[in-house]
């Protein structure tokens, strides 16, 4: 990674370049509930980026449900989907799609924060 990158880089965690499909549920900007298919393009820990066919206004409050395959609800897993709430943060218009970056509500693993050294106490005898 170049040092100017570096300098300008804001995220906390690495993204991933992994396509997923999701189902994305909220309100369209005149309140109206849609449920619709859409795939996560590259996933974080804070959060996705997530191409959906309509365009969600800024701020707009989703939950996302990420499906798993059948063989995890047979093989008494937790659960076959997992749900996440998440914010849209930005919306940009590509060729019959709207690309969402999206910010989890929650992250899906704790910031990891610097370990503190520790001394070894020396005995005395």
């Amino acid at each position: 990674m170049s040092g100017a990158r570096a300098v300008n880089e804001r995220r906390k965690w690495a993204r991933l370049p992994l396509a997923i499909p999701v189902f994305v549920r909220g309100r369209d900007g005149k309140g109206k509930e849609f449920l619709e298919f859409a795939t996560a393009l590259n996933v974080s820990a804070g959060g996705m980026l997530v191409a959906i066919r309509r365009g969600l206004p800024a701020t707009a409050q989703i939950q996302l449900e990420i499906p798993s395959a059948p063989v995890a609800a047979l093989a008494s897993l937790p659960s076959s989907s997992r749900t996440l709430r998440a914010k849209a943060l930005r919306t940009t218009p590509a060729e019959g799609y709207y690309l969402v970056g999206l910010k989890f509500a929650r992250p899906l693993l704790l910031p990891t924060a610097p370990t503190a050294r520790r001394r070894k106490i020396a005995a005395t005898v």
